[in-house]
């Protein structure tokens, strides 16, 4: 299937690319974000990391149709400090989030995403890591199990499907996907199995955030990146579930909104703030745009301004 770039138009207005910019696409994916900054970065520069090289490679070729004014840097973005420091670069004018899973890695089922495909379990965004869904389902113990899924997935059969996988892996280990669905099922009260949604689907996605270190590296790169934002330079983010959402929403309130104080008492001084937020409520997918892509159904963008 075609990646089909999540709330394109409104991520790159929000952006505010400017002709002689400097900004960072802190995941590049298949380049559909990326193709519409360096449109309109003409006579600056776009860095673009992803993590997974198979990206990269596809993602070059359809940059260098748009123009030459980019690096792309196979790196995770929590290393985004690093990398830039590495460039000989103090700040940017935008930076851009879209986080998740991209539509090829999912719809390819040797990654093994989907808990609609069979394939091994694997999950990883970086190829080259050791850590991968097989070693989370067959390896942990049943208390990191049940943190996970709680976490991570806000599951409320946590540790009832967490017990459930280590019995079964007792007998034999848990290889692929849909040895996992089966597994999950089997753990579940039959009311809820009825009930609309997929039932593996927590479970899936909290896997997924421990083997890639998702809101870890999330906490990381938010807080790096606010820092490395010229006057004027945005950072925009995209989340596919409410534990990101979350994280964004707290960490830009942090920095962005005002502390209430009590009125009763005399005002010491004024608060001085760096940044400001460009929307207070999440930015979401147009009816269009959800008859289109089914995936914009979840997501919210939300983007904050370093005033000075």
């Amino acid at each position: 299937m075609e990646h089909v770039s999540v709330l394109l138009n409104e991520t790159i207005d929000m952006l505010n690319v400017k002709d002689d910019g400097i900004y960072v696409d802190c995941t590049l994916g298949r380049g559909g974000h990326s193709s519409a900054i360096l449109k309109r970065c003409k006579n600056g520069h776009l860095y673009a990391i992803d993590c997974d090289q198979q990206a990269i490679d596809e993602s070059s070729e359809r940059l260098l149709k748009i123009g030459s004014n980019f690096t792309c840097i196979h790196n995770t973005f929590e290393n985004l400090g690093n990398i830039l420091d590495s460039l000989g670069i103090e700040g940017v004018d935008g930076i851009l989030l879209d986080l998740g899973v991209s539509s090829p890695q999912f719809d390819d089922e040797k990654r093994g995403f989907s808990y609609r495909m069979d394939a091994r379990l694997d999950m990883r965004m970086n190829q080259e890591q050791e850590l991968d869904a097989w070693k989370v389902v067959n390896e942990y113990p049943v208390s990191e199990l049940t943190r996970i899924f709680k976490e991570y997935g806000e599951d409320p059969f946590a540790y009832k499907i967490a017990c459930r996988i280590e019995k079964v892996r007792e007998e034999k280990p848990i290889d692929t996907t849909l040895e996992l669905v089966d597994v999950i099922r089997s753990a579940l009260p039959e009311k809820v199995l009825h009930k609309k949604g997929h039932p593996a689907k927590r479970i899936f996605q909290a896997i997924r955030i421990e083997v890639n270190h998702e809101l870890d590296q999330l906490a990381v790169v938010l807080k790096e990146g606010l820092k490395r934002l010229n006057p004027q330079g945005r950072m925009v983010v995209i989340t596919f579930h409410s534990l990101e959402d979350r994280m964004v929403k707290n960490v830009f309130k942090e920095v962005a909104v005002p502390k209430k104080v009590d009125k009763r008492l005399p005002e010491l001084r004024i608060e001085k703030l760096d940044y400001q937020l460009v929307n207070r409520k999440p930015v979401t997918a147009t009816n269009e745009e959800l008859n289109n892509n089914n995936r914009a159904h979840s997501a919210k963008l939300r983007g904050i301004e370093r005033i000075e």
